[in-house]
Parts: structure tokens; sequence; C-alpha cells
């Protein structure tokens, strides 16, 4: 009980306007671990976003799969510093989290699907090829860039084609992406 109070008053104190305090919180709950999981999983809709902010980071750390799917809800927040931090806690969920992301590049806000192919590209796995394949054609510049950013992370031969396509992007982040990739190979 005692633990669990301690835990709560920590993920209050993400609401500190002081970043310092927010992180020293956020460092104390990664200590706590798994205890924590559950409070911070119920955080994430926190009304405060530097709650639903600093839970995201913090799950991201402790790597339990019961927090994938909440997470992935969080890639729709309102705040967009919320979806970043919500993307790269998915990326260093690893392998389980492969499939759900996969699913989520067919969401209709371009801020999802490219936090999702980011997150793909974080963890490496070649499930995730064909999928950023397809999402080199999406129509906004961030997924097209986290897509082709993503393939030059797993490095697979199949993405090479793709990725000499890619070249002629209207994107000159997303070309400069796929000729840094092309070069090294």
């Amino acid at each position: 009980m005692e633990r669990e109070s301690n835990i709560k008053r920590l993920i209050d104190t993400l609401k500190d306007e002081d970043e310092l305090v927010q992180t020293q919180a956020m460092e104390l709950l990664e200590e706590v671990g798994e205890p924590a999981v559950d409070q911070l999983i119920n955080a994430l809709d926190n009304e405060d976003k530097n709650v639903r902010k600093g839970a995201a980071r913090v799950l991201g750390i402790i790597k339990n799969k019961r927090a994938i799917k909440p997470i992935i809800q969080s890639l729709n927040d309102p705040n967009k510093w919320v979806r970043r931090e919500a993307s790269g806690a998915l990326g260093n969920m690893g392998d389980p989290a492969v499939e759900p992301l996969i699913k989520v590049l067919n969401d209709a806000d371009w801020r999802v699907r490219g936090g999702a192919a980011w997150a793909l590209g974080k963890i490496g796995n070649k499930k995730a090829v064909d999928p950023l394949i397809k999402s080199l054609n999406d129509e906004s510049g961030f997924v097209r860039g986290g897509a082709a950013w993503g393939l030059s992370k797993i490095g697979d031969a199949k993405a090479e084609e793709p990725l000499k396509e890619a070249l002629n992007d209207k994107s000159s982040f997303v070309r400069r992406i796929a000729e840094n990739y092309l070069k090294k190979v």
C-alpha cells in the first residue's frame, strides 16, 4: 500500500513545471520498475500532458508487454510531445511491438503512421520491411522519412531498389536518408 502511494506521488510529480524535477521522478519510477506499470498505464490517460509524456517514456524503458497497446493508443494523443514519447517508447519495446506497429502504419493520422514507422526502424525487425516499403509511398513526408530511415536501419536487400526510387522523392529529407543508406551499401 505504501509503495502504491509513493508511485502515485512520483507520477503526480511529473506535473511539475521544472524539467529537472520531472526527470528525477521518471528516474525513480524507472527504478521502481514493474510494480509501477499499472499506475503508469493509467497515467497515459491523465489530463496533464507532462504526466502522459513521462508515463510513456518510463513504460518504454521498463518494456512491459502489457503497456504496448496503451502506448499505441497514446500515438493518438492530442499533444505532439506525448505522441513523440509514445513512438520512442514503442521503439524500445522490441519485437513484441512489431505486429501492432505494422497495423498502425494504416492509421488515418499521418503523425501516428509516422511514429509507427520510426519506431519500427528503431526495433529493426525484418517483418517490417514490406510494410515500410509500402509506406515509402505515403502522402506524408514525415511517414516517408520514417519509412526510409527504418529501412536503412533494418538493412534488408529487398529495400535497396525502393530506396533508389526514394532518391526522387519530393522531400529532400527522404532523399538524403536514401542517399546516405545507398552510399553504405
